[in-house]
């Protein structure tokens, strides 16, 4: 599914908001008033394959009325609400919106943060007294997802990889990755790359992963072919990928465990 069709919900808000009387804009919001499950249930097109990223932009939107609605935002939340009946109420919501895949990967750059999630562009590994880094598979407790999506990678020498943007787990050979996006919102072909997950460690406040290989080392590392995933069931691909990072693998590792 292209970027810009992903994005549509969003991207289509500046193009059908309409203006609220005063009246309405004074009420009551009411997040339920959106009947957005509701719909999922009854419209087969909200429940096809294709558009589940259009189902996923929906909720989103309402969380953000749920956002406005606690800051006591009443109005911009009933307006929230008013896109995503005008949404529903589509013959065909899967054809809205701009297909412009230029004009969304300038959109969406407008979001892409300063700084990586953490914020640190410098490290603190040089530091002395720094905290060991922790292997994986050594971890207790373990992570939840929401720990790992949007947590900054860095290198063995400290410097920002990237951010973690998505997680594959429960592959028939029983290896999980995450994918590392360094440019923000997923570009494929250009800045996502595939990263076996126990090749990484964490530090001990679970802020920020580490790859065991140096920047320079990185760029040996292929692209992430695709944005549809099909790379998952290439066999061959993942092996090479996969090879890519065991050969990196030092030992005994750099960050001084045996």
């Amino acid at each position: 599914m292209r970027v810009a069709k992903k994005m549509k919900v969003a991207l289509l808000l500046v193009t059908i908001a309409a203006p609220y009387s005063v009246s309405e804009a004074a009420a009551q919001c009411n997040i339920s008033d959106a009947k957005l499950e509701e719909a999922i249930l009854v419209k087969p097109e909200l429940r096809d394959r294709d558009n589940r990223q259009i189902v996923s932009d929906l909720r989103t939107l309402r969380d953000a009325a749920l956002i406005l609605w606690s800051y006591d935002r009443q109005d911009d939340c009933n307006r929230i609400l008013a896109n995503i009946r005008e949404l529903l109420a589509s013959p065909s919501i899967g054809e809205l919106g701009n297909n412009d895949e230029d004009e969304a990967d300038q959109q969406l750059a407008a979001g892409e943060p300063a700084l990586h999630s953490g914020g640190r562009a410098i490290g603190n590994r040089h530091k002395a007294g720094a905290s060991p880094l922790i292997d994986i598979d050594e971890l207790g407790p373990g992570l939840r997802v929401d720990e790992i999506l949007g947590a900054e990678v860095r290198s063995s020498d400290d410097k920002i990889i990237g951010e973690v943007r998505n997680v594959v787990i429960g592959t028939r050979d029983r290896q999980d990755y995450v994918i590392v996006a360094s440019g923000g919102f997923f570009i494929p072909g250009k800045e996502s790359i595939v990263v076996p997950l126990r090749f990484l460690q964490i530090n001990q406040e679970r802020e920020s992963f580490f790859l065991r290989v140096s920047e320079v080392e990185m760029r040996k590392v292929p692209l992430m072919p695709d944005q549809d995933y099909e790379w998952l069931a290439d066999q061959a691909w993942r092996i090479r990928n996969d090879a890519i990072f065991e050969s990196m693998m030092p030992t005994p590792d750099r960050f001084g465990r045996q």
